[in-house]
């Protein structure tokens, strides 16, 4: 979700050779030209339900630091995207933050999950994830706790995004975080419980040109089951062949690709904000687990308009699903993130 600030040929391209392994690749990786931390989520107070979205992002302008020694030299940014959703009141809230690395703005770990953008952070104590923003009268402070292990999506972690192998990255989640904690909106504070989904993914060529966005999902159903579902979309309007990953209760995990798996749009909305027409209403079927979906927003409005960041403005939401498998119903929540609507991102990640 950025500008071209670098020239690729810099970083390292994502190859199929290389071992994902924790805590270290938790951690940021500068060689690789793109990478974000992703917390999204669906969350309950007392008579009220939310959505939560904290996405840490950093962007490397070059692969070494223009000058040595300086703690204010530029080799990366950290832009931040937070958002609220009041499902309840049908309100929406979303912020951003965009900073340099030092000294001490903004940064990342190495060897583990302990990134920060001013006072917003994402870190890892133990098994528990801990997630603090907070922007005037809107703020979370929330401790995650994985029901299962990490899902290494594509050949362990090895994700293609085209027909070409070097356009891929490395790509694994958390499907199913516990969460708990307290949310403030407007000024009052709610203590709150659900589920967070974390995706983590780094590479240097994940777009195409010809390619201007994707349409991703992050199910988690009531099951115990869960769903990523993802496909990229060309500027002709046209899909690439869609790929996902199943993860049963167990945490057991099944990779779907081609005509193993269908995601068709099937209502729209226009943005009021932009004029972006987006899909908002979805089936998604996988014949192979005789699973079909329909996948509806939480609430309509819930476009980020990233102004001091990239300019481009997305729509990331929570989203509600129902569904059979077989012949049993199944019920589920989970997010959504429509991105290129408004402005392609081809060649830009």
């Amino acid at each position: 979700m950025f500008v071209q600030f670098s020239n690729s040929d810099e970083f390292k391209k994502a190859t199929q050779n290389r071992a994902i392994t924790f805590p270290h690749d938790h951690g940021k990786h500068p060689n690789f030209e793109t990478e974000w931390w992703y917390f999204t989520g669906n969350l309950a107070s007392k008579n009220h339900e939310w959505g939560t979205q904290l996405t840490f992002f950093r962007r490397g302008l070059f692969k070494k630091p223009a000058k040595k020694g300086s703690a204010w030299r530029v080799r990366d940014l950290y832009p931040a995207h937070f958002a609220l959703t009041d499902v309840t009141d049908n309100k929406f809230f979303h912020t951003e933050l965009i900073s340099r690395e030092g000294p001490g703005l903004s940064g990342a770990a190495n060897d583990s999950l302990n990134v920060h953008i001013k006072n917003w952070t994402a870190s890892q104590k133990g098994e528990q994830i801990l997630l603090k923003a907070r922007e005037e009268q809107y703020a979370i402070d929330l401790t995650l706790t994985p029901e299962k292990p990490v899902v290494l999506h594509g050949d362990k972690g090895f994700s293609v995004k085209g027909s070409d192998t070097n356009q891929a990255s490395y790509y694994y989640s958390y499907t199913r975080l516990s969460a708990k904690g307290a949310l403030l909106f407007n000024g009052v504070e709610h203590h709150v419980s659900g589920l967070m989904w974390m995706d983590h993914e780094f590479g240097s060529s994940i777009l195409s040109a010809d390619q201007v966005g994707w349409d991703w999902f992050s199910i988690q159903f009531d099951d115990r089951t869960e769903l990523m579902a993802f496909h990229l979309r060309r500027k002709d309007g046209s899909f690439d062949k869609p790929f996902a990953t199943f993860v049963d209760s167990s945490g057991n995990y099944t990779h779907l690709s081609g005509d193993s798996i269908s995601i068709t749009p099937t209502n729209f909305w226009v943005s009021p904000h932009t004029k972006a027409k987006y899909p908002l209403e979805w089936v998604i079927e996988v014949p192979e687990n005789q699973l079909k979906l329909k996948i509806v927003p939480a609430i309509k409005d819930q476009e980020l308009t990233a102004e001091k960041g990239s300019g481009t403005s997305y729509w990331e939401g929570a989203a509600r699903v129902t569904g059979v498998v077989g012949d049993q119903p199944v019920r589920g929540s989970g997010y959504v993130e429509l991105t290129g609507y408004g402005k392609s991102m081809g060649g830009q990640l």
